[in-house]
């Protein structure tokens, strides 16, 4: 099965490339990424630890991880490698020089072995799950030590994944060590073929998040110049087919609260465009965060076109909607908005962070909605109620600290094999 594997993979490869100029061609930030991702770049001086996070997500939760990493080990570099020129533009926002940065090579044989040969790791460390059998496979036969750190398989997923277990049980078997986010989903790994002894539920070190230094004040600030007196909501990390839901939502806030503000800010920076003409269509009383204007009192969405400052909106808001839940998309991270103490509201899709949504509604500090109006009325029922929305924010900074120590678990396992 792995020759198999690999022979669908270069017949992959030709469509991969194409993709990849194809985007270059419509969106600037993807162009100058496709010989990396084919294992080319410049080498890598000195011992490395490898990091990499899929996208902004990841990224953003590999924060107090690489601080920890580079306190803990100063005498090594640390190369973050992520997929998407978003989840690169927020690592080097976040990072700046104090890391490395590439993309991660396709899965080609001829392309990872060029990357190991120029990066030579002395650790790699893949944040949730990605299973790449080339990849890992020359982990072992290198012997790197490679990390799976927040692991986790969805119950859906687990099915596709045992239908190739004659494939992955070889990747597994290369001495990964798992450090799974829940004891469910460490056994769904060992069910695939991981090595029991080496498949440890640690927890998730996106609890570990900490807020930005001074974001509460940053958000003070932004609102006092932008909305004083105004209720504000955010919906944050929104794709395609959320905004119209999004907008309509707000069209009866307005109904109750004709001064509320909306604070849109899409996913993906290539879609300002395509929701900046949605919102004109609309006739929508829009201004664009990248003017850096102040928003006269008469705008009623204002477009989240710019990169970095979602964190200072949640912090602003009095309601925060995480997007990426109203579509089958799986949910964006709903510890962001719940670290400033913002309530949280998401949609019914948030399979990428179950558990985080389950405790997060259990213990009162979100509030799932599946449609226009149920959205609306969420909004305007936190908007009429200042102690209701102390109390879910309370909740949800409750939720973090109970959960916090997934981290040092993990460095539990880590230092050892950099030692």
């Amino acid at each position: 099965m792995y020759y198999l594997y690999n022979v669908l993979i270069y017949l992959a490869a030709p469509i991969a490339i194409l993709v990849q100029l194809w985007r270059g061609l419509r969106d600037p930030s993807y162009r100058g990424s496709l010989s990396e991702r084919l294992g080319f770049g410049p080498p890598v001086e000195g011992p490395t630890i490898w990091v990499h996070a899929v996208s902004v997500g990841e990224v953003q939760a590999s924060q107090p991880l690489v601080a920890e990493l580079r306190r803990r080990h100063p005498g090594h570099r640390i190369l973050m490698t992520t997929v998407t020129p978003t989840g690169a533009a927020r690592a080097r926002l976040l990072f700046g020089d104090q890391v490395r940065y590439r993309y991660v090579p396709l899965d080609l044989p001829g392309s990872v072995k060029r990357f190991f040969d120029r990066v030579q790791p002395k650790l790699a460390m893949i944040l949730e799950t990605e299973l790449w059998p080339n990849l890992y496979g020359e982990c072992g036969r290198r012997g790197v030590p490679l990390v799976l750190a927040s692991a986790r398989i969805s119950p859906r997923s687990v099915g596709k994944y045992r239908r190739l277990v004659p494939l992955f049980r070889k990747t597994l078997s290369h001495g990964i060590v798992i450090a799974a986010q829940s004891e469910s989903d460490a056994e769904r790994f060992r069910s695939i073929g991981a090595a029991p002894g080496r498949t440890h539920a640690t927890g998730n070190i996106k609890f570990d998040f900490q807020p930005p230094e001074g974001i509460w004040e940053r958000g003070r600030r932004w609102r006092e110049r932008n909305a004083p007196g105004r209720p504000v909501w955010v919906a944050g990390s929104t794709h395609e087919g959320e905004e119209a839901v999004v907008l309509d939502a707000h069209r009866r806030v307005l109904g109750k609260f004709p001064d509320a503000l909306l604070v849109l800010v899409p996913r993906h920076p290539q879609r300002f465009e395509t929701v900046r003409e949605l919102l004109a269509k609309r006739g929508e009383r829009s201004a664009n965060r990248s003017t850096g204007a102040a928003i006269a009192p008469a705008t009623s969405v204002l477009l989240g076109d710019t990169m970095g400052e979602l964190m200072t909106f949640y912090a602003a808001a009095d309601v925060a909607f995480v997007a990426g839940s109203l579509v089958p998309v799986g949910g964006h991270n709903l510890l962001e908005p719940a670290s400033v103490g913002c309530p949280v509201l998401t949609g019914p899709h948030n399979f990428n962070g179950e558990e985080i949504a389950q405790l997060l509604m259990d213990a009162g500090a979100a509030i799932i909605v599946s449609d226009t109006e149920q959205l609306a009325h969420a909004v305007t029922n936190l908007f009429g109620d200042s102690n209701l929305r102390s109390v879910m924010g309370a909740a949800g900074k409750s939720v973090l600290d109970a959960n916090r120590g997934a981290l040092d678990r993990l460095l539990t396992l880590v230092d050892p094999l950099l030692d």
